[in-house]
């Protein structure tokens, strides 16, 4: 009996140490975060470069938008979040795409979804079809725990400067894009 809960507890101290330390590396590159917003303080994170295709099967590469301001929403038709954040999204994209700002959707989804859901919405920006490849990449921009939806602010320079998970207003993705304009 003392055998198995000396064991337990020396995997407890040891489940314990590593979350401490992973807490520690995360916010030794972090100068602001609050429960939703991750703010990268080095901005020498480039963005992972990829190429999809978007909603007319045309493959685009990310460097289609080097220069500008971009904003990747990663997102499906069958998240509410995803859904309700929308609306803000084209409301943002309208207001900045002439000052060098575009927003890049990833949906995480079926082709015909996708249509069917940003067509009557009047989505103006690009929107790509990650489906199979859409989750692997939401990781490799530092989603690891596979939430939608998943927001990256990226600067002109190609630096991720900050990640959203969840839900998105309107006011907080403007905050975030105004600087880097």
């Amino acid at each position: 009996m003392n055998k198995a809960v000396l064991i337990i507890a020396v995997a407890l101290t040891g489940l314990a140490a590593g979350y401490t330390m992973n807490l520690w590396l995360e916010n030794r590159q972090i100068t602001a975060k609050t429960p939703e917003t991750t703010v990268t303080a080095t901005t020498k994170e480039v963005r992972p470069a990829f190429a999809l295709k978007d909603v007319n099967d045309k493959l685009r590469h990310i460097k289609e938008w080097d220069g500008q301001v971009i904003m990747i929403n990663f997102w499906a038709t069958w998240c509410p979040p995803c859904r309700r954040e929308m609306p803000a999204f084209i409301k943002l994209y309208e207001k900045y795409k002439d000052r060098g700002f575009t927003i890049i959707g990833v949906a995480l989804d079926e082709k015909q979804a996708v249509i069917d859901f940003i067509d009557p919405m009047g989505v103006e920006y690009p929107v790509l079809i990650g489906d199979e490849e859409g989750i692997p990449l939401t990781r490799r921009y530092g989603n690891r725990l596979g939430v939608l939806p998943y927001t990256v602010f990226i600067d002109r320079q190609g630096r991720i400067i900050a990640r959203h998970r969840n839900e998105l207003k309107y006011e907080e993705a403007e905050k975030l894009i105004k600087p880097l304009l």
